[in-house]
């Protein structure tokens, strides 16, 4: 499940670092989360869509690897983006 250029800039927008900011670990863990979130939601009606959770499970993996190496490197940051994400850390 995509997410949409609006939705994405969006997200983008909220947790960048500077203007040209795409790549930091926070708008990554933060795009991950949308799409998480998106996943979630289309298990509700496919529970059994066995491939779309193989994924679902890759981009959690994804995400708690980035979270651990912004714990380890700056860890307000870490503090920050878990609260605003409002992830259980």
């Amino acid at each position: 499940m995509p997410l949409s250029t609006e939705k994405k800039s969006g997200v983008i927008t909220q947790f960048r670092r500077q203007p040209q900011d795409t790549g930091s670990p926070e708008v990554q863990i933060a795009l991950l989360s949308e799409r998480i979130s998106g996943l979630g939601q289309h298990f509700a009606s496919h529970a059994s869509d066995h491939s779309s959770r193989r994924g679902l499970v890759k981009l959690v993996n994804q995400r708690r690897k980035l979270l651990d190496y912004l714990k380890a490197r700056q860890p307000q940051k870490y503090q920050d983006v878990v609260e605003r994400l409002g992830l259980r850390r």
